[in-house]
């Protein structure tokens, strides 16, 4: 079976997050998509088989499991249509631990429709501030990540996280936000997630299921570009739909690989 690796939320190569996607005719079990993740080696790696009217999709991380991974969702469309498994004008339906998750092709865009997961705002547990070494303005807690906003872009950027202490926190990853100082983006963003064995990820499409409701409140829009300001950096456009979140994102093919 084939293999291919895709980054995602970019539309260069070596830019935004990459992905693998293994396309398969049946499930597989679960040790050996656990592997060929750990093999992988990539915050996430996709596994999808045909299943109803879609396909059935999981994501490993190197370690874990997970229950939503929005950039190795956009792999995974994109791959089914470089392959010409969809035509332009179907809409990839994928089932998951989150439900039910529709993408459309847009040209060279895919726009991917995800449940909210708006933060409710917590008191910032013990050792987050010091483990990110910055005074949050806002932290917020939506059962999947911890979502902190700080000051400015220019600490976000300059942020040298200790991952040993985020990693004892109990959820899956920290989300760092600021608004953005570029008249381009309305805000950016970093994310950080040592427990399930990702430092920092480059572009987060799940990270922006929270970051979506959370600005267009303090924004007043519900349109609005994100940029993820990781050292590979990637860009994601999204609009608020009531208790959805449309997250557009481009995606380019780097390699295709034979398992054997």
């Amino acid at each position: 079976m084939n293999i291919y690796q895709v980054d995602a939320f970019t539309q260069r190569i070596f830019g935004g997050n990459p992905a693998a996607v293994c396309l398969l005719e049946e499930p597989a079990k679960e040790e050996w998509m656990q592997n060929l993740a750990m093999e992988m080696n990539l915050s996430e790696t996709a596994f999808a088989w045909p299943e109803g009217d879609g396909y059935r999709l999981r994501w490993f991380t190197p370690k874990v499991e997970v229950d939503l991974c929005g950039h190795a969702t956009l792999a995974t469309s994109h791959i089914l249509w470089q392959l010409q498994k969809l035509s332009h004008e179907d809409t990839a339906r994928f089932f998951t631990r989150s439900g039910l998750l529709t993408c459309t092709k847009n040209n060279d865009w895919i726009e991917m429709d995800f449940p909210a997961k708006q933060a409710t705002e917590v008191k910032a547990p013990g050792g987050l501030a010091e483990a990110l070494g910055v005074n949050p303005i806002f932290a917020g807690n939506n059962k999947m990540d911890y979502l902190v906003e700080i000051e400015s872009e220019e600490v976000l950027r300059n942020l040298q996280p200790n991952f040993s202490e985020l990693s004892k926190l109990p959820i899956r990853g920290t989300i760092v936000t600021a608004r953005s100082q570029s008249t381009e983006y309305d805000f950016i963003s970093r994310f950080f997630a040592p427990a399930v064995g990702v430092s920092e990820d480059p572009v987060t499409g799940s990270a922006h299921t929270a970051l979506a409701p959370y600005w267009a409140a303090k924004l007043g829009k519900t349109t609005m570009t994100g940029f993820q300001a990781s050292s590979r950096g990637g860009v994601v456009k999204v609009r608020l739909l009531n208790d959805r979140v449309l997250l557009g994102g481009q995606a380019i093919t780097v390699m295709k690989g034979e398992l054997y």
